[in-house]
């Protein structure tokens, strides 16, 4: 038994598994809302194309930065953007950090795949 996610677009299984979902109430600097977020995914379903804004951005009240750099995640059987790929993954530590500043945001963590709900279908597998 599990769910099968697939592109609204053009209705491709996307080969999504929930085993690498992340809890809806888990913490990322950017929030869950309208998404789902996974650890892994299968890349021969989907195109990368990089993204570097230059402008401001709020992730929450306390997260903020001027450049902006992700990649997004396109279907590839029709193009369609279901999501977004952050460089955040699961916060390091609950420690104070270094010099009491808090987890380092410098250190490269692991990739965490964010879909937009409304980009995908679910159907439940038998």
């Amino acid at each position: 038994m599990g769910t099968i996610y697939s592109c609204r677009e053009c209705c491709a299984n996307l080969n999504l598994h929930e085993s690498t979902l992340f809890p809806p109430d888990f913490y990322f600097e950017a929030g869950n809302k309208n998404t789902l977020s996974f650890s892994a995914i299968d890349s021969s379903k989907f195109r990368f194309e990089k993204e570097d804004k230059i402008r401001p951005f709020f992730e929450t009240l306390n997260y903020w930065g001027i450049q902006r750099k992700r990649t997004k995640i396109k279907c590839n059987t029709c193009g369609k953007l279901v999501g977004y790929i952050y460089d955040d993954g699961p916060p390091l530590t609950n420690g104070i950090g270094q010099y009491g500043f808090g987890p380092s945001q410098a250190v490269p963590r692991n990739p965490r795949y964010r879909f937009k709900i409304k980009a995908l279908t679910t159907n439940p597998q038998a």
